[in-house]
C-alpha cells in the first residue's frame, strides 16, 4: 500500500476540502481516465482496491498511472476510550480529492475495455466519479 517514506510531522489536522481542483485534471500520460466528481478523503487501501480491480479486468496489458498519493495521516482513538488524553495515534494514511481532479489513468486498451475496468475500480471507491477520454477517442468509450 501506499505511505510516504518520510513526513515532517506525525499528526495533522482534519482540515475541509473546498472547491475544485487545481491542477491534476486533464489527462496527461493515458487516453482515458478516471475523474473525481465530489470532494473525499480516500485512503492508500481503497487506492489499492481500485488498482487492483482494474489491474485483473485488463489482464496487465496497456498502462495504469496513478495519479493520487495518500500524504495525510489519520488518527483515530481506539474503541470505548475516556475523553482527554490526547490524539490517537496515526490509523492510515488518506489522500483528499477534490472534484474534477483525475484519479487513474490507463493506456494501450481498448475504450469499452478501459470504461468496464474504471466501473469496476468505482465500485472500490467512495465517491462519485466519471470516465473520461481524450479528445478524439470518445468514439471507442461507447459500447
Amino acid at each position: 500500500m501506499l505511505q510516504p517514506k518520510k513526513f515532517a510531522h506525525r499528526k495533522q489536522f482534519k482540515g475541509r476540502i473546498h472547491g475544485d481542483a487545481k491542477g491534476g485534471t486533464s489527462l496527461n500520460f493515458g487516453s482515458y481516465g478516471l475523474k473525481a466528481m465530489e470532494p473525499e478523503r480516500i485512503t492508500a487501501r481503497q487506492i489499492e482496491a481500485a488498482r487492483r480491480a482494474i489491474t485483473r479486468h485488463i489482464k496487465r496489458q496497456g498502462r495504469l498511472w496513478i495519479r493520487i498519493f495518500p500524504d495525510v495521516p489519520v488518527s483515530s482513538k481506539p474503541a470505548e476510550v475516556r475523553m482527554g488524553s490526547g490524539k490517537g495515534a496515526p490509523e492510515y494514511w488518506a489522500a483528499r480529492v477534490k472534484p474534477g481532479r483525475i484519479l487513474f489513468e490507463l493506456d494501450g486498451v481498448p475504450g469499452p475495455l478501459a470504461a468496464e475496468a474504471f466501473s469496476r475500480a468505482a465500485m472500490k471507491l467512495p465517491i462519485k466519479v466519471k470516465v473520461v477520454a481524450r479528445l478524439g477517442d470518445t468514439s471507442h468509450l461507447e459500447g
